[in-house]
């Protein structure tokens, strides 16, 4: 699409102006202890404990994790409607507190695998309702800098994953795994809700009790909020679509496969449990630097270049990931590199190729579907070990895969709504007008370039 120039009237709006980046931060802690932190990146350390009292194969138990899944998938569908008609806001705070409240029933239940899985349902379910409004949040601010601000609000997320281990591990050290899991659940009930009170709402949302207006009248001017992009009727029916989930999802099933069977599989392979477990550790603090590193370069290059070697990242691990210490922690750093980059590229290449007017729902669906293809990556490693006594039979199809999608997405092609010059400097000052901008995109579909009003620096 060809560019052409937008021209707004300045609209002074009322209140005190915020910086975006207050949103990113909010948002980013926020989600440090999300279901991400608290309910997938502790869950290797549970399952040693959970195995000896429950008396549960090493499945059963690491398949919390695909049930977990199956509520995030369902949920993420509700939760992207839910987000055509409400704020931010007022789908985070009750998500948050109902998440906290399953994470700390996991700690309550008897030794029944129905109501084992139980809990880890709902806690996936419920914190779905915190993942998508948090990063809608942080979109619907940038444009220029989208990449950096999700790269930067992900790796807040991936230090929440590196710390809440060690926590959770001096938590089931001190009080047991049922006492940790009542500790744990605690952080989002209170910790959570307070991030999105203080700092969390959505650009240029107007409301009346919480539901969103399609338009706004203020300083006396009528205002539009419409967003460019396709409709999900529409996106469904492009290669894009299916493009992003084919050559993303999978990526996440290998990831969290190798996370959650991370500790049984490095004690099996002679480093004792301490190291095993440390290497949790260095899989977040590496997911931290790649989830930056991939915000930056996504901005300034393609993302069908940069994706790809990301997702080919984890394989020189896949083959070092063996004793001593030293060498398991380089391995484990080369897949924590990539390890939730995909989730992270995911609302970045969805705006590009499919725009902002259906984010949540587009967003919601593909995010279900993800989940379930995730779900699918402890399962495999689990029948694995069962069957052959050994997690080596699944590494050749695990590499296999990163391949595969690595070629997907740099097939994607050429970006259907690129970058808007200007916009973010606009959106930190005038919501309005860059509501105004959007809208006359909306309008048009043509992309133009946006300038700020002469006499704002």
């Amino acid at each position: 699409m060809n560019a052409v120039a937008a021209t707004t009237d300045p609209v002074r709006q009322s209140g005190k102006r915020r910086s975006p980046w207050r949103v990113v931060v909010g948002a980013g802690f926020a989600s440090a202890v999300g279901p991400g932190p608290i309910g997938l990146s502790t869950l290797s350390l549970f399952v040693l404990p959970i195995t000896m009292e429950m008396d549960f194969g090493r499945t059963v138990v690491t398949s919390a994790y695909t049930v977990g899944a199956t509520g995030v998938a369902i949920g993420t569908i509700f939760v992207g409607r839910l987000l055509s008609t409400f704020t931010v806001r007022h789908v985070l705070i009750p998500s948050f507190i109902l998440f906290g409240l399953s994470v700390m029933a996991i700690g309550l239940t008897p030794p029944n695998v129905f109501l084992y899985y139980l809990p880890y349902f709902t806690l996936g379910l419920f914190g779905s309702g915190t993942m998508l409004p948090l990063i809608k949040s942080v979109v619907s601010w940038f444009d220029n800098k989208r990449a950096l601000a999700t790269g930067i609000y992900a790796a807040m997320t991936a230090i929440g994953s590196s710390l809440l281990p060690l926590l959770a591990g001096v938590l089931i050290a001190v009080f047991g795994w049922r006492g940790a899991y009542m500790a744990l659940g605690l952080i989002p009930i209170v910790f959570g809700t307070l991030m999105v009170w203080l700092f969390v709402r959505g650009r240029a949302e107007r409301h009346e009790r919480g539901r969103l207006l399609p338009e706004t009248v203020e300083n006396g001017r009528e205002v539009s909020l419409e967003l460019p992009g396709l409709t999900f009727r529409e996106a469904v029916r492009t290669r894009f679509f299916w493009q992003i989930v084919i050559g993303l999802g999978p990526v996440g099933m290998v990831i969290v496969a190798l996370q959650v069977n991370l500790v049984p599989m490095m004690t099996d392979r002679g480093l004792q449990v301490s190291e095993a477990a440390l290497l949790l550790t260095v899989l977040g603090l590496s997911s931290l630097a790649g989830r930056l590193l991939g915000g930056f370069l996504i901005d300034r290059f393609h993302v069908r270049v940069i994706a790809p070697v990301i997702i080919l990242a984890p394989i020189m691990g896949i083959l070092l990931l063996h004793d001593p210490f030293l060498q398991a922690a380089a391995a484990v750093a080369f897949i924590g590199f990539t390890f939730g980059v995909e989730h992270d590229l995911l609302p970045v290449i969805v705006t590009r190729y499919l725009g902002m007017r259906a984010f949540g729902k587009n967003l919601g669906v593909m995010q279900a579907i993800f989940t379930f293809i995730t779900a699918l990556g402890p399962v495999l490693m689990g029948i694995g070990y069962d069957v052959y006594g050994s997690y080596d039979s699944v590494i050749p199809v695990l590499i296999g895969i990163l391949v595969v999608c690595s070629m997907v997405v740099f097939l994607l092609g050429q970006y259907r709504y690129p970058p808007i010059e200007g916009f973010d400097k606009l959106a930190a000052e005038s919501e309005l007008d860059s509501a105004a901008a959007l809208s006359e995109i909306a309008a048009t579909e043509s992309i133009p370039t946006v300038k700020a009003p002469k006499g704002r620096k």
